[in-house]
């Protein structure tokens, strides 16, 4: 199992954000065939006490079965829209591209 990360920037306007984020995950599952129903990704939005915010804002995980998997979907026509979309809804600077892998 691997995992794409995608990190966040702060955004420039939080609430802009949050509107637009929801339409960029309509386009993931449209372009993707997830159905509406289903979430096989998990959404970390980070957290601050302080008056320093931290540097990222929020953190998408969408696990694949293998690199070749997600080879294969970061390559294809329908994620490369999605990605597009990312960077636009990123006003706070380019989102963050991470490949992972958990540890037992």
């Amino acid at each position: 199992m691997v995992n794409l990360i995608v990190l966040y920037p702060w955004p420039k306007d939080d609430k802009q954000f949050e509107g637009d984020y929801g339409n960029h995950l309509y386009l993931l599952h449209e372009k993707m065939g997830i159905p509406r129903d289903a979430k096989p990704y998990t959404i970390t939005k980070f957290l601050h006490d302080t008056a320093e915010k931290p540097a990222y804002y929020q953190m998408f995980t969408l696990p694949f079965d293998s690199m070749e998997a997600l080879n294969a979907a970061m390559t294809s026509p329908a994620m490369q829209e999605v990605a597009a979309d990312a960077n636009r809804i990123s006003t706070g600077g380019a989102p963050v591209i991470l490949i992972g892998r958990e540890r037992a």
